[in-house]
């Protein structure tokens, strides 16, 4: 069993007997999709790196929830999808500084031999393995593209 696999039900089975009932929740949601995504694929172990990118596109969908609920004025389920991403964030590495995304994509750049848009995918390609769940890939995204243009 994956080590994160570890951490999240290590986490699971403290949140139980704190009584910690919103981040039992987001816990039991996290496990729910790891199990989905075993069903889907047909695969009894999961490495660290699938569950990354599970915890990666939860985070993602309440982000998008909550400038959603921002715009509709409703600030307490905002607020409640902070919080999810609060207890999603305690599985995540450490996130990168914007100085380090920078070096990683000049290098990418230069490993790839990228000179346009038309050589973005071979960026993407590289630099995907070492930002999951470490940045957001949509603002990596609009980085490369301001160098490459």
């Amino acid at each position: 069993m994956a080590a994160l696999l570890n951490k999240i039900n290590d986490a699971m089975k403290d949140a139980m007997r704190a009584k910690a009932k919103d981040r039992l929740g987001t816990i039991r949601l996290l496990t729910a999709a790891i199990k989905q995504y075993q069903v889907d694929n047909r695969v009894e172990d999961v490495a660290d790196d699938t569950v990354l990118a599970i915890l990666d596109k939860m985070v993602k969908q309440r982000r998008e929830s909550i400038k959603a609920f921002q715009e509709a004025g409703r600030e307490e389920l905002a607020a409640i999808e902070q919080a999810e991403i609060e207890v999603l964030s305690d599985f995540l590495p450490t996130p990168l500084t914007d100085e380090e995304i920078a070096e990683l994509i000049t290098a990418a750049i230069a490993q790839s031999g990228a000179e346009s848009m038309r050589d973005m995918g071979k960026v993407m390609a590289i630099l995907k393995p070492q930002l999951q769940g470490r940045a957001d890939m949509g603002a990596v995204s609009g980085k490369i593209k301001a160098q490459l243009s």
